[in-house]
């Protein structure tokens, strides 16, 4: 039986029937809810009581376990006494609900809003409508004052209103002007401060031939934001002032004929008036425009590199270390590739972030505690040092304790920066990337849900899975394209040379590939990235097919010039050379390319017989056996560890791996 919650008004159930299902009491009816808030993650017992009680009595651990117990009776009534319950579940050290997205209606209202974004004008005003109705009142009405209810009342309220008005620029769009007026106006009247629905209403009774009735609209939000605010009103609503007055075909015949170099130069304008030169508040939102710098393409991302470093010395420099940690863990920005573009500036940033906790006040929000500790794991990549997994642990155990999904998206980045510390974690990464793709879906974190498909993408090419890694590629670029981030379709090109090497092209059809794909990274702003891979790539390649090295003197390998350089040294007869390159060589770091490189290592220990070295490298791949060498990067490929795991054991002998 599936049972459908609601939260859109009173705290509810129904069975499948649609039958009403008895909660019982106020409190049992406040676990429900506070598991719905929770949105699938665990809720102590300890939290549960600080929850429902001011000054928890004697016995309230036992009595909520009692109002589990009821709720369990209720929801799942057909259970036998001793089988485990499916639906509310004991977990931990606490409860989780574990229902469906469709069967609560603020999921599913999240998602149609969501999908409506996207539609055509007919298919979102269908979504819109559908999603508005399953509204009963007021968001887990009953519990109006309970600071758990909050902020998620808040947040479901912010996305009804925006509904509203959405749904009015659909039937805009489709000509039903009329169809718009009475819903509006009796909007403004609840929510008088929402500038946008003036601007709707007002457009909406120009195009229904009531001019008057538009100016008069105007002048009304135009006065209730002086008198009540005191300030005016913003420059789309101006401006459609301007146009009715000059009966501008712009109100007619568009909705919003704005362009974006016009919105944009009105908002700057607009923030500069309001907002004070060398405020904390300017400073804050520095860190959200480098945030959408970086995404927005090589140039971007180069200028919020070099200008992040210095909100930070500029937050430090103001002596308040929550401004600071806000503006180090604003800076939020998925990361894909496991080697730093600018190795001292993150260590610079690591270092910032350690001072910023370490001078935090007890009372200071964990999500900024968490913000820090995420950006800590993040930026650390790469590196051996213990701390990085250890902020990630606790980045992750914050987010989900908060039920803050941006945050938690955050922190899963910073796990996954952190699952590089042996060979074969492929099926690690893939589960957090399947995490990330679903949380990011239900919240609308664009940028997120690209770097869940990407991290995906990556781990199930490691696994040969390619069908699997196809779909993901498909939909990381979809997204690029909907939400414009150009950088993702270097990833994807290069996945797709990988996979032509990886499942049996030509050497030449491949290499081609490569260097197609090597192609787009000069200039894409991602040193971390381009030093070094493309002729890696070929070398890789080359070494897994048995075919000559042939690269020239002046190669630039970047950072893998150590791995290489052992072959190089062979493939041109200087041996002694070579073997003392081999005993320099250090260990791989700890990151995508690992296995690729421990690989190459292993192929030029077997060629010197070096057998100190194959063992080295028979250990470190041996975790790693079943995966394909390097593609876990989703760059490249030296081909099924297992093969070189079987060169290894012939050279050294017949010894078997660990």
């Amino acid at each position: 039986m599936q049972v459908r919650f609601g939260v859109l008004g009173p705290v509810d159930a129904w069975d499948q029937a649609g039958t009403p299902i008895d909660l019982k009491g106020p409190r049992h009816r406040a676990v429900l809810a506070r598991l719905i808030v929770a949105r699938g993650r665990v809720v102590p017992v300890s939290r549960l009581v600080d929850d429902l009680w001011a000054e928890p009595p004697v016995g309230a651990v036992s009595a909520v376990r009692t109002f589990v117990a009821a709720l369990r009776r209720a929801l799942e009534p057909q259970r036998p006494p001793r089988e485990p319950a499916k639906l509310l579940i004991t977990e931990g050290p606490g409860y989780v609900l574990r229902a469906a997205p469709e069967t609560v209606d603020a999921w599913r209202f999240e998602d149609e809003v969501a999908a409506a974004a996207g539609a055509s004008a007919q298919e979102a005003l269908e979504r819109l409508d559908r999603a508005l109705s399953w509204w009963r009142g007021p968001a887990y009405a009953g519990f109006d004052d309970e600071p758990w209810a909050r902020a998620e009342r808040s947040r479901l309220d912010q996305l009804r209103l925006n509904a509203v008005e959405r749904r009015a620029e659909a039937l805009l769009a489709l000509g039903r002007a009329a169809d718009v007026v009475p819903d509006l106006d009796a909007h403004v009247a609840e929510h008088p401060w929402r500038e946008e629905a003036w601007r709707l209403l007002a457009l909406a009774l120009y195009r229904a031939g009531r001019q008057g009735d538009a100016l008069a609209v105007l002048r009304r939000a135009r006065g209730l934001l002086l008198a009540q605010l005191g300030v005016d009103p913003g420059p789309r609503l101006r401006r459609l002032e301007v146009d009715i007055l000059r009966q501008s075909e712009r109100a007619v015949d568009a909705l919003d004929a704005l362009g974006p170099e016009r919105v944009w130069a009105d908002a700057a304008a607009a923030y500069d008036r309001a907002v004070a030169s060398g405020s904390r508040t300017r400073l804050e939102s520095t860190v959200g425009l480098l945030r959408s710098l970086a995404v927005a393409g090589p140039g971007g991302l180069e200028a919020a590199r070099e200008q992040r470093v210095a909100a930070i010395a500029a937050a430090e420099q103001l002596g308040d270390p929550e401004l600071t940690a806000r503006v180090i863990g604003g800076y939020d920005v998925p990361a894909i590739w496991t080697r730093s573009d600018d190795p001292d500036q993150a260590a610079r940033i690591v270092a910032a972030a350690e001072r910023a906790l370490a001078t935090l006040h007890p009372t200071s929000p964990e999500a900024t505690r968490a913000g820090l500790l995420a950006t800590i794991a993040v930026e650390s990549r790469g590196t051996r040092s213990a701390r990085g997994p250890e902020a990630a642990r606790e980045a992750e155990r914050i987010a989900r304790r908060l039920g803050d999904p941006a945050l938690l998206a955050f922190a899963l980045n910073g796990a996954f920066m952190q699952t590089f510390h042996r060979a074969g974690l492929a099926p690690e990464r893939d589960e957090i990337g399947a995490g990330l793709v679903a949380l990011s879906a239900r919240h609308g974190l664009a940028s997120f849900e690209i770097l869940g498909h990407l991290i995906r993408l990556q781990a199930r090419g490691a696994l040969a899975d390619f069908r699997t890694a196809d779909q993901h590629a498909a939909a990381a670029d979809r997204l690029a394209a909907r939400h414009e981030r150009p950088l993702v379709g270097v990833f994807t090109q290069w996945y797709r040379a990988l996979r032509l090497a990886a499942t049996g092209a030509s050497p030449p059809d491949a290499e081609a590939a490569y260097r197609e794909a090597g192609a787009q990274l000069p200039g894409a702003g991602m040193p971390g990235v381009e030093q070094g891979l493309l002729p890696l790539a070929l070398l890789c390649l080359r070494v897994w097919r048995g075919l000559p090295i042939g690269f020239g003197e002046d190669t630039d390998w970047g950072p893998y010039a150590p791995w290489a350089r052992p072959l190089l040294l062979l493939a041109r007869d200087r041996r002694p050379d070579a073997a003392t390159a081999l005993r320099q060589t250090p260990n791989p770091p700890p990151d995508l390319l690992f296995e690729a490189l421990w690989c190459l290592t292993a192929q030029a220990a077997i060629a010197l017989d070096d057998r100190a070295m194959m063992r080295r490298a028979q250990t470190e791949l041996a975790p790693a056996a079943r995966e394909l060498a390097g593609a876990g990067s989703g760059m490249l490929t030296v081909g099924p560890v297992s093969g070189h795991l079987d060169d290894l054991a012939a050279a050294l002998g017949g010894t078997p791996g660990p």
